[in-house]
């Protein structure tokens, strides 16, 4: 989810961690309908004069309101975002899976030729492309598909950022007016992420290229080109140098760059300027590792030779990954098992724990895991 964001939603990226993102497909797969709401129309027709006086026209603000309006879902999903803080070895779990690298280089074989021209274009590195799409949409599998005007606009009609969304539906609004999509077209997820490389309004307009020249910058179609050749130009911009390391596990035999270890016990990185470059795309360094380790991992890089230790609980990641398989195994569905455990493992081993006469902590521990066995 491009910025200059800075504003990065909560719990996002993510999705990278499927950012925010809905699933399957660009198109919206779910109805997403207005609701009448007085207080929305009253301040709709104060943003009105504020966008045309923006240079948004009359015509583009009647088309992308005809079936545009307040979406109480977007405000609780704003209300409810998870204060769930991720190891960064949870979020390379999540972000840089053996299966994420896995698809990343299926995805580098499948559109090597469109990836090739798109590094000769802006020079940045296709590996790089390749991992932000991964990050940022699942490699396109998780696009979003919320309607942005209403998204946009029900947030700035919240008013806990009006600032920040108003600018956002102005932009989405611009896209409108350029003709490089159909307000029907025009979804994302619900804080106005949008597209295979989860562009914010604003940021498309400044960074989104037509790549394919067909006359539209079109991140939100089955075809990545544009998607892709965008987030290339957007690194370019704020100052990517073609040929440099980005981050690499700190070793015997590395060298350079400023050293950081995120979490201890656990392994520690070098970062380069090209690292800087990548914050500017999300500015958390778990993202920028884990764009960077994907990269890697997809150009042919082995994982992690330093392990992560155990957890607070005494847990590795394999032991998490058990404890998930046997909770759901007993009946407490942890939605998966790949090690995280978050807000729905988390409630899984709650009700364990209540049906069990245990203390209610929500945690994973070494001692419940053997109970388990």
């Amino acid at each position: 989810m491009t910025m200059n964001r800075r504003w990065m939603i909560a719990g996002l990226a993510a999705s990278g961690l499927a950012a925010c993102s809905g699933g399957g497909s660009p198109a919206v797969a779910r109805s997403y309908t207005p609701l009448p709401n007085a207080g929305f129309d009253a301040w709709l027709d104060g943003f009105r004069g504020r966008a045309l006086a923006s240079g948004v026209s009359q015509g583009t603000i009647d088309r992308a309101f005809r079936s545009a309006g307040y979406l109480p879902e977007v405000i609780e999903r704003d209300r409810n975002q998870t204060e769930f803080r991720r190891s960064l070895e949870d979020y390379f779990a999540l972000t840089a899976s053996d299966e994420k690298v896995a698809t990343g280089r299926q995805m580098m074989s499948r559109h090597g030729t469109t990836l090739s021209a798109i590094e000769s274009r802006y020079g940045v590195e296709k590996q790089i492309v390749v991992a932000i799409w991964g990050i940022e949409s699942q490699y396109g599998a998780r696009r979003g598909d919320v309607p942005v005007i209403s998204a946009a606009a029900t947030l700035a009609y919240d008013g806990r950022r009006r600032q920040l969304f108003e600018s956002q539906l102005i932009g989405a609004l611009k896209i409108l007016q350029a003709g490089d999509v159909s307000p029907e077209g025009l979804v994302g997820s619900w804080a106005g992420a949008m597209g295979h490389t989860q562009f914010i309004p604003t940021s498309y307009l400044a960074f989104a290229v037509d790549f394919t020249g067909d006359g539209r910058r079109d991140i939100w179609s089955d075809d990545p080109t544009d998607a892709l050749a965008s987030a290339a130009a957007y690194l370019d911009r704020n100052g990517w140098r073609y040929g440099q390391p980005w981050v690499v596990e700190a070793l015997p035999g590395t060298s350079g760059g400023s050293v950081i270890q995120p979490q201890s016990p656990g392994p520690s990185f070098r970062t380069y300027a090209n690292f800087g470059t990548i914050k500017t795309y999300n500015n958390s360094t778990n993202y920028a590792l884990a764009v960077g380790y994907l990269a890697n991992r997809i150009a042919g890089a082995g994982p992690l030779q330093t392990p992560f230790g155990p957890d607070a609980g005494g847990l590795t990641q394999a032991d998490r990954q058990e404890l998930q398989r046997r909770l759901t195994r007993a009946g407490y569905d942890t939605g998966g098992d790949d090690g995280v455990l978050g807000p729905k493992s988390q409630a899984a081993i709650s009700a364990y724990q209540r049906a069990n006469g245990l203390p209610v902590t929500g945690q994973g521990t070494a001692e419940l895991l053997a109970r388990l066995r």
